[in-house]
């Protein structure tokens, strides 16, 4: 059996990913030197975006942009997510989660496959820092283990500091006992389950809090494209055998946007999918 590389999961670590739904404690992806390159690069994407829009509305935007899909294709993640998914996978999803200092946005405690119109239940999602996060600056929070319980119904939000419009009550739908802190330096990455339970607070420091979220699935996975007519993938590794899901084509221009068509998710989220 060939050795693990540093950018190839041990045993040890697929174990714990598949008992507590989330990895932390991964090797760094982007040097710091990478950093510095990959943030001053980052307001040519900001430029974009129109009157009126915030950084919230920066998804999907690695179909368009070379500057977005060269990260989300990088081998050294594609390495740590084939040893989730296997070795057929494909990328479909980017998000930045941008919060400036002291500014008072949330994400309230969710699971993500309950916003999307995907089936079965196989997706990772890496989460990239882009600034070094902690408590201090709004980094995330998950609940281990909440993956294995399978989804639960959300309920709307009406706080306007949310950046969602449906989320999970502590006490109510579970318990935030043993919730664990994310923290990040900037270049490193963590991984967790679709179903995993998670949210993250404002950031009332000084310091910007930037990530870029990527969610990869395997090819099993079948979006309903009666929902989403416009769902597009990029094949990261292997083949696909299903036939569920459309391509395009890698993006030809360094900073270019998607325009998002944007839709909430239904109050009793998409349909029940089992897992993989």
């Amino acid at each position: 059996m060939p050795l693990a590389t540093p950018h190839c999961l041990t045993t040890t670590q697929q174990e714990s990913y598949h008992r507590d739904g989330y990895l932390l404690g991964l090797p760094p992806i982007f040097s710091a030197d990478e950093m510095v390159r990959i943030n001053a690069e980052l307001p040519n994407l900001l430029t974009l975006l129109r009157e009126g829009e915030t950084t919230h509305e920066m998804r999907e935007w690695h179909h368009e942009s070379t500057y977005l899909y060269e990260i989300v294709m990088d081998a050294r993640i594609l390495d740590l997510v084939e040893g989730i998914l296997g070795p057929n996978f494909y990328v479909w999803g980017s998000h930045f989660f941008i919060k400036p200092p002291r500014s008072t946005g949330t994400v309230p405690w969710h699971q993500d496959a309950y916003y999307w119109p995907l089936s079965p239940c196989n997706t990772v999602t890496v989460w990239i820092a882009f600034d070094d996060v902690d408590e201090g600056n709004g980094s995330m929070k998950l609940i281990p283990g909440s993956h294995l319980g399978g989804l639960i119904k959300h309920r709307q939000k009406d706080d306007t500091n949310a950046t969602l419009s449906l989320g999970l009550e502590d006490g109510t739908d579970f318990k935030t006992e043993g919730a664990v802190q994310f923290r990040l330096n900037a270049g490193e990455i963590s991984m967790h389950d679709d179903r995993a339970i998670h949210g993250s607070q404002a950031n009332p420091s000084d310091r910007r809090r930037a990530g870029l979220t990527i969610r990869y699935s395997g090819t099993n996975v079948k979006p309903d494209l009666t929902v989403s007519p416009d769902f597009v993938a990029h094949l990261c590794r292997g083949t696909d055998a299903y036939g569920h899901t459309p391509y395009a084509s890698a993006p030809t221009a360094r900073y270019a946007r998607k325009d998002y068509r944007r839709s909430d998710a239904p109050i009793d989220g998409y349909k029940a999918k089992p897992t993989a």
